[in-house]
């Protein structure tokens, strides 16, 4: 199963972020629009991404819900139909909940660095070092923490869990997604 090491921060500075990571990568970024479905399952979590175009993912992940560096495993196959397969996989299993975000994605080598704007949240920013095959854990934890500070992320801005965790928080405390 692939793997990679990821992080997730709140971000204090949109602006100061963003500049860094396209100084870092070259480029300008490109612009996702997505929508994720969460769906029950006993064990990890799945989502469907829906691009907005008419494709999209089936996405099954594991991973720790802690503060920084964590590694994931996960499973993704594309779909033609992700409206179709959010009905089939939410009358089969019923839905946690959806999170709408716009993405802004930067390669830095081998590190996918993402600027999210999420729907009801805020701004965030998330490292996903794609593991290598021969690559340890502890490697990518390197990579990911240098990259940290490049970027100027600051330990106290790192959060554990997923954008779907928050927004489930915020249901429960009373604020309106």
């Amino acid at each position: 199963m692939p793997s990679n090491v990821e992080i997730k921060a709140a971000l204090r500075d949109l602006r100061y972020l963003t500049q860094r990571a396209k100084e870092l990568s070259g480029t300008d970024g490109t612009v996702i629009r997505q929508q994720d479905t969460f769906f029950k399952v006993p064990a990890g979590r799945l989502k469907l991404r829906d691009f907005q175009d008419g494709t999209g993912q089936l996405i099954f992940y594991e991973r720790p819900d802690t503060e920084g560096p964590k590694l994931s495993n996960y499973s993704i196959t594309p779909t033609n139909d992700p409206q179709g397969l959010v009905k089939v996989l939410t009358d089969a299993l019923g839905q946690v909940g959806q999170v709408k975000k716009e993405r802004r994605l930067y390669m830095v080598g081998q590190t996918r660095v993402h600027v999210d704007s999420v729907e009801g949240l805020g701004d965030f920013m998330e490292l996903e070092v794609v593991m290598k095959e021969h690559q340890s854990r502890e490697e990518g934890v390197a990579i990911a923490n240098q990259l940290m500070l490049e970027l100027g992320v600051k330990e106290e801005d790192l959060i554990d869990g997923a954008y779907m965790d928050l927004l489930l928080k915020n249901q429960q405390n009373g604020h309106a997604p």
